[in-house]
């Protein structure tokens, strides 16, 4: 994961997370590592929207 990918990129690589988690047969210390990197992930999308908000509205 690095700070370059697109929002589109982010977003689909924690769907892929999601799924992985939502299986169920995952062991606990992956689960961990798993729910970290979607932390991670989702901390970044919300960057990127807010710079896109800030982008939009000085655009204005």
């Amino acid at each position: 994961m690095n700070g370059n990918m697109t929002f589109e990129d982010n977003m689909k690589k924690l769907a892929e997370i999601v799924s992985e988690l939502e299986k169920g047969d995952v062991p606990l210390e992956k689960t961990v590592e798993l729910y970290g990197e979607g932390v991670k992930i989702s901390v970044l999308c919300k960057k990127q929207l807010e710079d896109a908000k800030i982008k939009i509205t000085e655009e204005k």
